[in-house]
């Protein structure tokens, strides 16, 4: 395994601690510099070697794989076609043709609804290999999962300013038509933070964001992975097909997703609801996607404790 140069530099700063720590013990190294016990301390020393390597052990096992992990994704990760200037870096050949891909820990990118869907635009005579949300000008755009930017650049006849980041899970995220990068190549980036400002660069008729999920260059239906009207993932985790991956999917139930669709509509019309009616079934962390919201905000809005339950008929505060 390849480690960066401050990886090794902690290693190192590690391991000294743990040789300190050792010379400490009683008949180890600080009682083997009397000449006169010189045979004593030194059987002493083997006989704790056990001990000492135990320690050496404790600290790699509790300190220094935890430092590891938390430094940034696992690096094998960001290899092949790393350096590559394209969108699509991988090879045909090394496609499976099924991967079960984990969608936890996601963001929505923007809560903005749907512009315009994935698939082929006869208009244009080519196929829409993403899908375009809703947002204004500077509108701040997040990375909708953790990962590693592998490429921000410009395309004046496509993608106009744009950041493509690569996840552990396989997954590259890419965002197009953006007024501005908040991010540079190799940068580790975490979910929901901020990477860009939502604009109308490149071939764009208007200001959206550009949103493609791609799995080792097939460009997925975002769809089948986001519920884009209730502002989460369809399930926990997400099966690459080569057979499937254009289709989307939608597990929403039928109210929750006509409530989304009220939303949306309003939204689009300029109006914002600023109270919600607790229908039956409703719950909070649903009520709370459907308008873009956090369950913590919407209990912060309406002074409720994360062990109060909603009630039917009950009105809650959105803003």
């Amino acid at each position: 395994m390849r480690y960066s140069l401050q990886k090794i530099m902690n290693i190192k700063k590690i391991l000294s601690l743990a040789i300190i720590a050792c010379a400490a013990v009683p008949g180890t190294f600080a009682q083997s510099s009397k000449a006169s016990r010189h045979s004593a301390a030194h059987r002493q020393l083997l006989a704790n070697q056990t001990k000492s390597t135990d320690k050496i052990q404790l600290i790699e096992k509790s300190s220094f794989i935890d430092l590891i992990d938390d430094i940034e994704p696992e690096p094998d990760l960001y290899t092949e076609g790393w350096n590559s200037k394209r969108v699509n870096p991988y090879r045909e050949q090394d496609v499976p043709s099924s991967k079960v891909i984990d969608v936890t820990g996601y963001c929505m990118p923007v809560p903005g609804y749907i512009t315009s869907n994935y698939g082929y635009r006869a208009k244009f005579g080519r196929m829409h290999k993403g899908v375009d949300l809703k947002l204004n000008t500077n509108d701040t755009v997040y990375a909708a999962f953790d990962g590693k930017v592998r490429l921000t650049n410009y395309e004046a006849k496509g993608y106009g300013n744009y950041v493509i980041i690569r996840h552990p899970n396989g997954l590259e995220t890419v965002y197009g038509h953006l007024n501005k990068h908040l991010v540079k190549p190799n940068q580790v980036v975490k979910a929901g933070q901020a990477i860009g400002l939502g604009g109308n660069t490149g071939r764009s008729t208007g200001p959206h964001l550009h949103f493609e999920t791609r799995y080792m260059g097939y460009a997925i239906n975002p769809s089948a992975i986001f519920d884009f009207a209730n502002h989460t993932t369809h399930t926990d985790t997400y099966t690459f097909s080569k057979s499937t991956y254009t289709q989307p999917r939608n597990f929403a139930p039928a109210r929750n997703y006509a409530d989304a669709k009220e939303s949306e509509n309003l939204y689009k019309k300029g109006v914002t609801a600023t109270t919600y009616t607790v229908k039956a079934g409703d719950t909070l962390n649903n009520i709370a996607r459907a308008y873009g919201l956090s369950a913590t905000t919407l209990r912060k809005l309406n002074g409720l404790k994360s062990e109060d339950l909603i009630k039917t008929g009950q009105v809650l505060k959105l803003k």
